[in-house]
């Protein structure tokens, strides 16, 4: 049977929107795939970036000490009560594993800072080298990381300020005020104040929150090393045996726990557009900053589970302040210990905010986030209501979530952004290999490629509730990209022709 004239009619106005149709996918398919120019590497790759620019008034020392402000924290002070009782002494070899990791991907990001000296860290480096819609997906895995882990540093602040109350006043603030709900308690009210405290301090200024902090650091690691020579004086063998109780399991499952500890790595680069001479300032800060934490990081996890049975730490409150309480029989070391966590806490916390405000100023600037994230308070030169807006958002987390949760979320958005930027130096160096570069990765292609396969064990042993949350998490940023960012991005918008110049008379 012969189509009718209205069926033929059909067919040809199909074939006729079939190119139509093509053309729409082969364009949306062009736009999650735009790459930015890495020429235009510090904004300028927007029409009004020129509105939204930082100072650079950060040199290598106080960039330094903002990764090392924002790493030497939580994960120490307050994460060995969550790792050591998956992995009992073994906990010691699980530092080994996640600091081995971190310096894999600290090697990578070096390299890639160098040549890419914007801020925004992994989320500006994938822009660049595997395209927008990575790009908005990792920028989502940043916030979440600095997110949740600004609240779970904060939710460890209230467990050393009611055991320095308790030394000094004999009082300690109700269980309902300084637990989460899912803990036991109403609302974790100190993790609270501290986040508006640090918000109020960022507020201020760059310079200023960055001088504050590099005080403080020197304050926490003085504090560090007199916990590690009283622990050591008490130091028994006999606590490392068994080393590995649990098995290789367990050790694996405790450094994907502790992992969230190495944030700074990306914090130094999110400061990269306020940093003076960026190009070697960056992979010098990176690698100066590994090395102070890691041997940090070793020296006071031998001297703690030395110096008490593993057994001891499941459900250990202030952890390193009752050791030291037990081993000297003396308030005074542990008062100190609990004034350096709170010095040491505050730091982080304030450096993690500022983190996530300056992937927020940077998406944002890219037409990727509400404009309002990159507005620049033309007094105080910092975006003060993303600063607020950020601090409110981490402030309920913080007073909702118990600790276990947060860290291994924020360990979770850690690995995947780490993961992002080794795979991404490797396209990096194949289609842009020629770029200048103030630093090179050794025994390349091999170490990025170690640091992708060291991630994705670290990823695959998280619980499988972190797991399911991350998914639902990408699901929503997928929906949003899809409906506000791919619309609004900058690298959507029309380029402007510029006008040519006057013919010669």
């Amino acid at each position: 049977m012969l189509p009718s004239h209205g069926a033929a009619g059909s067919s040809h106005a199909n074939s006729g929107r079939l190119p139509e149709r093509m053309a729409d996918k082969a364009s949306w398919l062009q736009a999650v795939l735009r790459c930015r120019n890495i020429a235009l590497a510090g904004g300028e790759v927007s029409s009004d970036a020129g509105k939204a620019r930082l100072s650079r008034t950060i040199g290598l020392w106080r960039l330094a000490m903002m990764g090392v402000g924002s790493t030497i924290g939580t994960g120490i002070f307050v994460a060995l009560a969550t790792a050591v009782p998956k992995a009992g002494p073994g906990t010691i070899l699980a530092f080994v594993i996640a600091g081995l990791t971190a310096a894999l991907t600290a090697l990578c990001y070096a390299e890639v800072a160098s040549t890419i000296p914007e801020a925004g860290s992994s989320y500006s480096y994938t822009y660049a080298t595997m395209g927008e819609v990575a790009a908005f997906l990792v920028g989502a895995c940043l916030l979440l990381e600095y997110g949740v882990a600004a609240s779970a540093i904060a939710v460890g602040w209230a467990q050393y300020l009611n055991q320095f109350l308790g030394d000094t006043i004999g009082l300690t603030l109700p269980h309902a005020m300084t637990a989460a709900p899912g803990s036991g308690g109403y609302i974790n009210l100190p993790a609270l104040v501290l986040v508006m405290l640090c918000a109020g301090l960022l507020s201020r200024g760059v310079a200023e929150s960055s001088t504050v902090n590099a005080v403080l650091v020197g304050v926490k690691l003085l504090v560090l090393l007199l916990f590690a020579g009283i622990a050591l004086c008490a130091f028994r063998v006999q606590h490392l045996t068994p080393f590995m109780p649990l098995g290789l399991s367990g050790v694996g499952s405790a450094a994907a726990t502790v992992f969230f500890s190495y944030v700074g790595i990306d914090t130094i680069c999110t400061a990269a557009e306020e940093v003076k001479d960026p190009g070697p300032t960056l992979p010098r800060a990176i690698l100066l900053c590994l090395g102070i934490v890691s041997l940090v990081y070793m020296v006071v996890a031998v001297a703690a589970i030395g110096a008490q049975p593993w057994t001891r730490f499941a459900g250990q409150e202030a952890g390193l302040a009752v050791i030291l309480e037990q081993v000297t029989g003396s308030v005074w070391p542990s008062m100190l210990l609990c004034i350096g966590a709170l010095v040491s806490i505050f730091s982080v916390t304030l450096v993690t905010i500022y983190g996530q405000t300056r992937i927020l100023f940077v998406m944002s600037r890219d037409g990727l986030m509400p404009p309002v994230f990159h507005h620049v308070d033309p007094g105080r030169h910092v975006p003060l209501f993303n600063t607020w807006i950020v601090a409110a958002a981490v402030a309920a987390l913080a007073a909702m979530f118990p600790l276990d949760m947060l860290a291994n979320l924020t360990s979770m958005g850690t690995l995947i952004a780490f993961l992002t930027v080794s795979a991404g130096l490797i396209v990096l160096r194949r289609r842009h290999g020629d770029l200048p570069c103030c630093y090179r990765v050794p025994l390349y292609p091999w170490v990025p490629l170690l640091s992708v396969v060291c991630c994705l064990y670290l990823i695959v042993l998280l619980p499988s509730v972190t797991l399911a949350f991350f998914a639902g998490w990408i699901a929503v940023a997928l929906v949003f990209y899809l409906t506000y960012a791919m619309h609004h991005s900058v690298l959507a918008r029309p380029v402007k022709a510029l006008p040519l110049p006057p013919s010669p008379v």
